[in-house]
């Protein structure tokens, strides 16, 4: 992506959802994007499937998959590349598998290109994906419904779903959200199997800091609608230069070290983007926050070749 923007049109007026987003996927790695609710991350990864709703317009820049802009294929050229290049897997499977056809009709018409393979053949294929993310007795569960199946094992279906034609690239949006803990590692592991064995890239959007630094090579923070910092994962996690980034790393659970009643929050809450602030987003919630902040947009400083954070106090140091 790059200089990506993108609006929503309300009777309220346009919605600033994305602005000037600059964001590579390398081909075999994962790069992780995380935020608060609010900051963008579902719209990106909607936009790069060209699933945004009506109301949605891409203002600005380009989104390029090997080459292609995907923003001036036909309707026909974007659904081509869907589910056999670029596949994405959703926070609620139930919402995205049918609930009145079955698991193999479903995971055979994902294969509606593989005209050479027989029914039978793609059925087969079917089993032996299902079978690799643990489904057990695979050839007896394509007879059954989602609603039959636990949620663990739906989301397990959604992923093989997603892989099931070896996509260059795979997103998977809040993959693990509505899963407990021991199924969220489960699912973590399938995702690395799948990356090392498909060489396939992966956009991970989620929560859980946690899973980001097991699973991810580069994290991607988002903030309102733009990315205000990105870097490898050793970088965000290690060494973080927004005051957002830290300030979300605090809030994590994990890295609690005392016992206390309440757990840490960020003060305030995401702006309106009827109305982005003049200055920095970040700026109204900022315990780091001086003058310039309220009077110039921030441009990304270079902590160095790898890591960039959109932050005043990369280039004052001495207000840190």
């Amino acid at each position: 992506m790059r200089d990506l923007s993108i609006r929503f049109q309300a009777p309220r007026g346009p919605i600033l959802a994305l602005r000037g987003i600059n964001l590579d996927v390398p081909r075999g790695s994962v790069v992780g994007l995380v935020g608060e609710s609010g900051s963008g991350k579902s719209t990106l990864a909607l936009a790069i499937m060209g699933l945004l709703s009506d109301n949605a317009c891409i203002s600005e820049g380009t989104i390029s998959f090997l080459g292609r802009d995907l923003r001036t294929l036909k309707p026909a050229e974007l659904r081509s590349l869907r589910g056999d290049r670029i596949s994405m897997v959703f926070q609620d499977p139930m919402t995205s598998l049918s609930p009145v056809r079955t698991i193999g009709q479903q995971m055979v018409d994902v294969q509606y290109r593989k005209r050479e393979v027989s029914s039978n053949g793609k059925q087969q294929r079917a089993a032996e994906m299902l079978r690799r993310v643990g489904i057990p007795d695979p050839e007896h569960q394509l007879n059954r419904y989602p609603h039959q199946f636990s949620g663990g094992m739906r989301q397990r279906i959604a992923i093989a779903m997603g892989v099931l034609e070896r996509p260059d690239l795979l997103v998977a949006d809040e993959v693990t959200t509505a899963l407990d803990a021991s199924l969220e590692v489960q699912i973590t592991h399938l995702l690395r199997e799948f990356r090392r064995e498909f060489d396939t890239s992966i956009l991970f959007i989620s929560h859980n800091l946690g899973l980001i630094a097991e699973l991810c090579d580069i994290v991607v923070v988002m903030y309102a609608g733009e990315v205000v910092e990105h870097g490898t994962v050793h970088d965000i996690f290690h060494r973080p230069r927004h005051p957002y980034t830290q300030a979300l790393l605090e809030c994590d659970p994990a890295r609690i070290e005392t016992i206390r009643r309440d757990l840490p929050t960020i003060a305030g809450d995401v702006p309106n983007l009827l109305r982005v602030p003049f200055g920095c987003v970040f700026a109204p919630r900022c315990p780091k926050v001086f003058d310039l902040c309220h009077a110039v947009h921030p441009v990304d400083y270079q902590v160095h070749p790898r890591h960039l954070a959109r932050c005043h106090l990369r280039g004052n140091q001495g207000n840190e």
